[in-house]
């Protein structure tokens, strides 16, 4: 079966989950923007790139995603119709959000923004993981590093995010109590949306379930 054929063998539900956890992901980031009290470690790179180059957040979202897209040419792995997606419609969901979203001044009401951020990335992430249409980019290049060289996931993760992170904040990127809390309550907030949702883990190979780009 051809790349074609299985991407329009795709069911309309599928396709609905995957562009609606997408932009609820990207409304997520959004809305942790707009708190002002930090963001997570990629977030954090692409507000300082945003900062410094005066292109909107959703932009640089994107094309971030980009470069690390092409770095899965370094380590052999070939992307999903979900992966692609990913990377363009989170980037338009962070702006399209941020243009009707209320500016807060009180810290306590920013406070609540930045957690429904969080929860509104983490069940972005059910969502999309639950179409099984591929990884995300990060996620695949994460995986990708684990496979080629034998780190384990975890340290493959954190040694990313922890660079991604350092590089943020050298070029300007938002850091704060929401960096903290993004980084210890995402993974639990993921697992909590994705039994919520009576979602299963996607495949750790983008080639699983997912039609690959030739």
């Amino acid at each position: 079966m051809t790349a074609l054929t299985e991407i329009r063998s795709i069911s309309a539900a599928r396709w609905l989950r995957l562009f609606f956890g997408l932009y609820v992901f990207g409304a997520g980031i959004a809305l942790m923007h707009g708190a002002n009290l930090g963001l997570g470690p990629w977030d954090v790179l692409s507000d300082g790139i945003s900062k410094i180059s005066g292109l909107q957040l959703g932009t640089v979202t994107i094309l971030v995603g980009a470069a690390v897209l092409s770095l899965w040419l370094v380590i052999r792995e070939r992307p999903g119709v979900g992966t692609v997606a990913n990377i363009l419609l989170i980037g338009t969901a962070v702006n399209l959000t941020e243009k009707f979203l209320p500016h807060f001044e009180l810290v306590p009401v920013r406070f609540v923004q930045l957690l429904l951020g969080v929860a509104a990335v983490g069940l972005g992430s059910a969502l999309y993981l639950g179409a099984k249409l591929g990884p995300g980019p990060r996620d695949g290049l994460m995986l990708g590093l684990h496979q080629r060289t034998g780190l384990s996931i975890r340290v493959a993760r954190t040694s990313i995010e922890l660079v991604v992170l350092v590089f943020g904040i050298l070029l300007g990127g938002t850091a704060g109590i929401g960096t903290v809390i993004f980084a210890f309550g995402i993974g639990p907030t993921v697992q909590f949306m994705m039994r919520l949702l009576k979602t299963a883990p996607q495949p750790a190979s983008s080639s699983v379930e997912a039609p690959v780009l030739p």
